[in-house]
């Protein structure tokens, strides 16, 4: 199964309304997970075979990272951002569900979901596909409602904070960004008991950012801002 979407990230852009929550994925802190956090839960083959779907894709950022390692997929927003993806709405239930090319359904539901229905994401995917990964703050693991609605009873697989920091900015990929903010991939697989804490380690920004990423995904400027091998 081919990738659904993806046109150049590059091309020009639609800003979608403030309320979006619009903070592309840097490409790393996805092959992060590809290369760190599924072969850590033993599913470095299973990406091999499986589609995998990103419901709140975006421009692409990460959904066009994941067909890099997965055995196709699609991706999908509420919002259409001229990319040629589907726009849905992931939470209405009416939303039909499987490939665009044949319907199947996914195996992986993998995303960056808007931070403050992130909760209702996840409990959606887990009736949908077996594994499910989101990338969110490490602040989210906190509170009282969402203990009570999600982890209480469906505690994560897997709690997988980055060592290092991974910036993301509204509306676009900077590689030079900063940020004080820490993030996680939170991943659930169906049937599988929590595992302790994974750290990712240090290191990932430099080592899985590829030459060619900037003019994928990022700001356009003068010089090279990574020098990767």
């Amino acid at each position: 199964m081919k990738p659904a979407g993806g046109l150049a990230v590059m091309a020009s852009r639609r800003e979608p309304p403030d309320s979006l929550e619009f903070f592309p994925t840097p490409p790393w802190a996805t092959r992060a997970l590809c290369e760190h956090v599924l072969p850590h839960l033993g599913l470095a083959k299973a990406m091999e075979h499986c589609a995998c779907w990103d419901p709140a894709c975006g421009e692409g950022h990460m959904a066009e990272v994941l067909f890099e390692y997965f055995n196709g997929g699609w991706g999908s927003d509420i919002f259409d951002y001229g990319r040629g993806y589907r726009v849905e709405d992931f939470l209405n239930e009416e939303t039909v569900i499987g490939s665009p090319e044949d319907g199947m359904a996914p195996e992986f539901i993998i995303t960056n979901p808007p931070f403050r229905p992130a909760a209702a994401f996840a409990l959606r995917a887990m009736t949908l596909a077996p594994v499910v990964a989101l990338l969110l703050r490490t602040a989210w693991i906190e509170g009282v409602e969402r203990y009570e609605t999600l982890f209480r009873d469906r505690p994560p697989t897997l709690y997988a904070p980055f060592v290092e920091r991974v910036p993301m900015t509204k509306g676009r990929w900077d590689p030079k960004a900063s940020t004080a903010t820490s993030y996680a991939w939170f991943v659930w697989v169906r049937g599988r008991d929590p595992l302790p804490v994974f750290w990712i380690p240090p290191g990932c920004r430099q080592a899985l950012t590829k030459a060619g990423d900037v003019e994928r995904f990022g700001v356009r400027t003068p010089a090279p801002l990574f020098e990767v091998a």
